[in-house]
């Protein structure tokens, strides 16, 4: 098979049903649906979000905090997210590296191209952490920055809900799943992907975005083998 992915976690995912801080059983799943894609020769990268911890955006929203600085601190969120994300995988038997956009020599390895991707042939996880390393970029641009920089084959965003639908699944019982979308429909108001610089990105360089369910067991390898039943993709 030998495919590169990246996997894009929210924050939020990892704290479980507290809704704040980290849940270490939740790491550990994540950890063991990532090891089946290792096992399966599929090279890793993954990129997390940090709204678990905090948000840049809410953190600057009565302006005591300047959103530079707000943004700053949500970098460092997804980077504590990043160890513990390389702990879990460790944890099971798996190598993994962390790499950060902001310089932090006794935590991580500074993001390096060819070192990101050296790591990747030798089957370990690379965790990109601190954004883009610089403020008003979203996660999920980072995340698609990355898998361009490391010649993904795709980005999986791994979400609550099993693809993108036209309306909200949740508030609207008639919303329908849309499977196959084009990059300009990902980019209309209703319909949340990813942010919009996100999706550009991902256009610009013809790469395909897919949306799935991070809590249906196996469904990670079951996209990269090409069973897209569960997930909507953008292409």
């Amino acid at each position: 098979m030998g495919k590169r992915v990246l996997v894009k976690f929210s924050g939020e995912a990892l704290a479980g049903e507290s809704g704040y801080g980290i849940d270490t059983q939740v790491l550990a799943y994540i950890a063991n649906e990532i090891k089946q894609l290792i096992d399966n020769n599929v090279e890793v990268g993954i990129v997390i979000g940090g709204g678990n911890i905090i948000r840049g955006v809410s953190a600057a929203a009565d302006g005591i905090i300047k959103r530079t600085s707000g943004d700053y601190m949500g970098m460092l969120a997804t980077v504590v997210n990043g160890i513990a994300m390389q702990e879990a995988l460790e944890h099971i038997g798996l190598e993994a590296r962390l790499q950060t956009a902001i310089k932090m020599e006794q935590i991580a390895e500074s993001f390096i191209v060819r070192r990101a991707k050296r790591h990747l042939e030798k089957k370990r996880v690379v965790i990109f952490a601190a954004g883009t390393g610089n403020p008003f970029f979203t996660t999920d641009t980072a995340a698609t920055l990355r898998a361009v920089e490391i010649e993904a084959s795709m980005i999986i965003k791994a979400t609550k809900v099993d693809g993108v639908y036209d309306k909200d699944p949740i508030r609207y019982a008639d919303a329908i799943k849309l499977d196959v979308l084009s990059y300009d429909e990902a980019l209309k108001d209703h319909i949340k992907v990813m942010d919009d610089t996100a999706i550009a990105l991902a256009k610009d360089n013809k790469l395909p975005i897919v949306i799935a369910n991070m809590n249906e067991k196996g469904n990670l390898l079951s996209i990269i083998n090409g069973d897209y039943t569960k997930c909507s993709i953008v292409k």
